[in-house]
């Protein structure tokens, strides 16, 4: 006898894919660290903007490929209940279910890396300019 909920086979599809997504975590995050430290060596060399652009935005799609990866580990942690599908009413269920996951000691450094990669990015964003003065 198997007790607990059953899942549909939606959100077992999705949860199986955000497992092996969460799998890639690691070398998502290193490759993120690489881009990093490559466009930051650009900048201290001092290269024009037209050579800083590519690493810039290879930064960016490097940490936005590492917060995919972190999310989906998140949401491995949490646990297929938090996978919104249905009605309404398992909608909203599934949204409180992620709330009070997110509470839990098990799943809480995933919600502190999520938030890091998303700041980052966010400061990257804000902090690099991609566009010559000309064409602002």
């Amino acid at each position: 006898m198997v007790l607990g909920r059953k899942v549909s086979p939606e959100v077992a599809e999705h949860h199986a894919a955000d497992k092996e997504l969460a799998g890639e975590l690691r070398d998502r995050l290193a490759a993120a660290q690489d881009a990093e430290r490559e466009f930051h060596a650009a900048q201290v060399e001092g290269r024009p903007l037209d050579q800083l652009r590519p690493l810039a935005v290879a930064y960016d799609r490097a940490l936005y490929a590492a917060l995919l990866a972190a999310e989906a580990a998140e949401r491995v942690a949490m646990g297929p209940k938090v996978y919104e599908h249905g009605d309404a009413k398992q909608r909203r269920a599934a949204q409180i279910a992620a709330r009070k996951a997110r509470a839990k000691a098990s799943v809480r450094p995933y919600v502190l890396e999520v938030d890091r990669l998303r700041t980052l990015r966010e400061a990257h964003k804000l902090a690099v300019r991609t566009t010559s003065p000309a064409h602002v």
